[in-house]
């Protein structure tokens, strides 16, 4: 077995990257932009909201070096959500509510319509987008600090080719080549800031696992299959500018908005788009339902690669039992060697800043438990 890829940084206890807010941000944020679900006009930037952003951003860092994680994030605690932010920085898109768009489910069967991006104009990075936020949260500590961006397909997956102008992009492929060079743009100029881990949280190819969301795919007039590729190979352009010196990151799941999920399936489908055609370093693998499959895609992953186990559920307070979690990672290890695994919650705990069902001491705990079971199986 080949040694990890020297890029790698292989914490055993790891995260997702969003944060629970404190009441005080989450009720000054709801009174600024309303609901998250509504579309919002302009900026999603409140610069009034930022000396409290600071503040809660600096307890943030402090929580995750007390309960002993090692990779440290702003939390996305200036973002209304995971990828609104990033994405209306860019020119030439807008934010709407599409009822054909993306439907989130929960456990009582309900759906909930989220925002759609849509690209009404040429796709441009005009100033850096994350470069501010990463180096305040750098200033704050001396361990690892990560940076978490939407995965570039997010602006094609919800809507399709129907949420991109054909006035302004009568050929796909030169939207994809301005996604592209945004993209690669700003992992260069956060390279050359200093930032050594970046993830990219990549729900899209996961959701294609869902035989629904195929269909739904072809009911637009698109081949799921052809669309997983072309994902594949626009991930891999938009990182192919990376320093050696940067681990990329690449969280995948079905969906989580207030506990809700959007699709299911094992990653068979995609597994080989993901582990053998895009070169990033460590994959965060949702795992903690059914949802999401078995172990057995992992048997694809390259020696040289890290896979971080997400079995501890965000969506839930109850406490996943260490024995439980321990047997897991065994049945993991199974496919691929333990050397090459490490261990965190499925996704962050508020992909929206309203935030998932739990409270501030339970995602303490969550990670606390995190810590703690890497420790003992990393030991």
């Amino acid at each position: 077995m080949g040694e990890l890829n020297k890029a790698v940084q292989p914490f055993r206890a790891e995260h997702v990257g969003s944060l629970l807010r404190p009441q005080e941000l989450l009720k000054a944020r709801t009174e600024k932009q309303g609901d998250w679900s509504i579309p919002v006009t302009g900026t999603l930037t409140v610069e009034e909201l930022k000396p409290l952003e600071d503040q809660c951003i600096r307890d943030a860092v402090a929580m995750q070096e007390e309960v002993g994680l090692q990779v440290i994030t702003d939390g996305e605690l200036r973002r209304r959500t995971w990828w609104q932010n990033f994405i209306s920085a860019l020119d030439g898109t807008t934010i709407k509510i599409a009822e054909q768009g993306a439907k989130f489910g929960d456990r009582e069967g309900q759906k909930h319509v989220a925002p759609t991006p849509y690209t009404d104009g040429k796709i441009r990075r005009t100033e850096s987008i994350t470069g501010e936020d990463f180096k305040f949260v750098q200033s704050l500590t001396s361990r690892t600090a990560k940076v978490t961006l939407p995965s570039p397909p997010v602006l094609h997956f919800f809507g399709g080719r129907d949420a991109i102008s054909k006035q302004v992009y009568p050929d796909l492929e030169e939207f994809w080549s301005d996604v592209i060079t945004a993209y690669s743009d700003e992992v260069e100029e956060l390279a050359s800031l200093g930032c050594t881990y970046l993830q990219l949280d990549e729900t899209n190819l996961a959701c294609l696992c869902d035989p629904k969301i195929q269909d739904q795919f072809r009911g637009r007039g698109e081949d799921p299959e052809e669309t997983a590729r072309k994902y594949g190979e626009v991930i891999e352009a938009a990182i192919s500018k990376r320093p050696s010196s940067m681990t990329i990151g690449m969280h995948l799941c079905r969906g989580n908005s207030q506990g809700r999920w959007l699709a299911e399936g094992g990653y068979d489908y995609v597994a080989d788009i993901l582990f053998n055609q895009i070169s990033v370093d460590t994959y965060f693998m949702e795992y903690d339902s059914p949802r999401a499959g078995d172990f057995s895609p992992l048997r694809l992953v390259p020696p040289r690669k890290m896979v971080v186990l997400g079995l501890i559920s965000t969506k839930t307070a109850e406490l996943e039992p260490v024995d439980d979690i321990k047997r897991r990672i065994d049945d993991a290890a199974r496919f691929i060697p333990l050397e090459q695994l490490a261990l965190s919650p499925q996704c962050g705990f508020a992909s929206n800043y309203l935030g998932n069902p739990v409270s501030m001491d339970d995602q303490t705990r969550k990670l606390e438990l995190v810590v703690k079971i890497a420790e003992q199986v990393w030991h």
